[in-house]
């Protein structure tokens, strides 16, 4: 397992207080719900579930009387093996959505790589972008930079088809810490001065043990200057963990995390199950509060 890492001098951006307080208007002094409408036929736990229009606005007021602060939008499965989808075609899926929802309550992300996605998702109301390739892919970062929305920026080893074939680091640790950072540097030398969460790319190139070491050390990431958004939700390390369930049977352990990350500062949780997420973060943080005021 990975030795816990200190950031120490090694974070290359300045620090805004905006940085440590909140993120897209929302503030970070309570846990933020990011929920999940996966507008695709093959996402690898609720694909085909939110595919039609009608089904993804009706999950996406799920979400919101469920207490969600965000919702996540996505037209295109990054799940490992997955094929890609076009830009043409992701946004046939998820602008229709945006603009159902947008308004709503909850600030609206637009979960994509591609640029064209994410000029039509900001013009239909997405006000975050959340890009799985950390704005690697041709003309993402310029777009970004020129949209000026606060992004989220994901750490993932090689690509959606092939991340899991032989995912490799000598310290997964350092390596996703300091690769977020660049990008962040990059994005602020593109001109984006809009806030920037990172996102260690749980499951997204990483063995089982890379992904555990990852969760014990995500204090290296929540003492930088950004704050960190943590895609836990059903994955399959969880099933490593502990038998061989199917995704819709892994919340509790997506909670356990959840918990766990809480304590090294994560504050931003991209889920599936908002109401579990939810009561399990609120009544953690009474007992918390209860414990020290009585300490």
């Amino acid at each position: 397992m990975t030795t816990p890492v200190s950031t120490g001098d090694r974070v290359p951006l300045a620090a805004p207080s905006s940085f440590a307080g909140s993120f897209a208007g929302l503030s970070l002094d309570r846990p933020r719900l990011m929920a999940v409408i996966n507008v695709t036929p093959d996402s690898f736990s609720d694909g085909g579930e939110a595919f039609a229009l009608d089904d993804a606005v009706a999950r996406g007021r799920a979400f919101i009387a469920e207490g969600a602060d965000i919702l996540d939008i996505g037209g295109e499965s990054t799940r490992p093996g997955a094929d890609p989808v076009s830009a043409e075609e992701e946004i046939r899926r998820v602008v229709p959505v945006i603009e159902a929802l947008a308004g709503e309550g909850p600030v609206i992300s637009i979960d994509t790589r591609h640029a064209a996605v994410m000029e039509a998702a900001a013009a239909a109301g997405a006000t975050i972008i959340n890009d799985v390739s950390a704005l690697t892919g041709d003309e993402s970062l310029e777009t970004a930079a020129r949209l000026n929305l606060p992004v989220i920026l994901m750490h993932m080893q090689g690509e959606p088809g092939t991340m899991q074939d032989n995912p490799t680091y000598g310290d997964v640790v350092a390596e996703v810490r300091d690769g977020l950072l660049a990008r962040a540097a990059a994005c602020r030398d593109a001109g984006l001065t809009a806030e920037i969460a990172l996102d260690p790319g749980i499951g997204f190139g990483k063995t089982v043990d890379h992904n555990l070491d990852l969760l014990g050390n995500l204090s290296a990431l929540a003492e930088t200057c950004c704050p960190v958004v943590l895609g836990v939700s059903r994955k399959s390390y969880i099933a490593k963990v502990d038998r061989d369930l199917p995704p819709q049977d892994r919340v509790a352990g997506s909670v356990a995390t959840a918990l766990a990350a809480w304590g090294q500062g994560v504050r931003i949780f991209r889920v599936h199950d908002v109401a579990e997420h939810r009561q399990a973060l609120a009544v953690y943080r009474a007992i918390a509060e209860a414990a020290s005021e009585g300490s």
